[in-house]
């Protein structure tokens, strides 16, 4: 099984494997999250997906507080430790400043200039490429995965991307309800994996609603 070190290159890629990057606050990460990923390997042969947890998330600046870095970095490695093929990566931890998919795109190809990189996002993310900084700079290196949940494609293809759909079951479990439910002691159990429950109550998380 993986482990990353600091002595990896970033997000410890291997020269030219095929990497899907899922970035995300994950704040927390859920079962939804972990199926997308399984799939979306599967669904295209990758090596490897890469969890990339957002440092500072500038999208969400003065929208909410966010769960420190540390602790959602941790979280996450729980939560995929067993799991074969799936990677927490402190790419966006390590680097100082807003954590923009930008950077960790030209990072990861810096690494490794023959990496096929493969951009996880969700289709409510799919509709909001055109807000993220120097989006041109990504969609022109990686091939877009837009994961549809519920079996059923909605909206359009990204105009100007290389896309490619992925259709997974249709899990509607919501972070901040998770947040709230951790908040009021109620159960999570089979939305988020027990590792990372155990995480969770460990560090204390979200025991006031966020």
């Amino acid at each position: 099984m993986y482990r990353a070190t600091g002595d990896d290159p970033p997000g410890g890629v291997a020269p030219g494997s095929r990497i899907g990057v899922f970035g995300g606050t994950f704040d927390p990460v859920h079962v939804g999250h972990l199926v997308a990923a399984v799939w979306a390997r599967e669904e295209f042969d990758l090596d490897r997906v890469l969890f990339v947890v957002a440092g500072e998330p500038w999208q969400k600046v003065g929208q909410r507080v966010v769960t420190p870095a540390e602790d959602r970095f941790q979280v996450v490695a729980a939560a995929i430790q067993e799991i074969d093929g799936l990677e927490a990566s402190r790419i966006e931890l390590d680097r100082p400043g807003p954590s923009y998919t930008a950077d960790t795109v030209r990072e990861l190809l810096s690494a490794d200039p023959d990496a096929d990189l493969y951009l996880v996002v969700g289709a409510d993310v799919a509709g909001e490429l055109d807000t993220w900084q120097r989006v041109d700079e990504v969609r022109d290196v990686v091939t877009l995965v837009v994961v549809d949940r519920g079996g059923v494609a909605s909206g359009p293809d990204p105009a100007g991307w290389k896309v490619e759909r992925l259709r997974i079951p249709g899990l509607d479990i919501s972070s901040s309800e998770l947040r709230q439910r951790f908040a009021e002691g109620r159960s999570v159990q089979f939305l988020v994996p027990d590792a990372a429950i155990r995480c969770i109550l460990r560090l204390d998380l979200y025991a006031g609603s966020r």
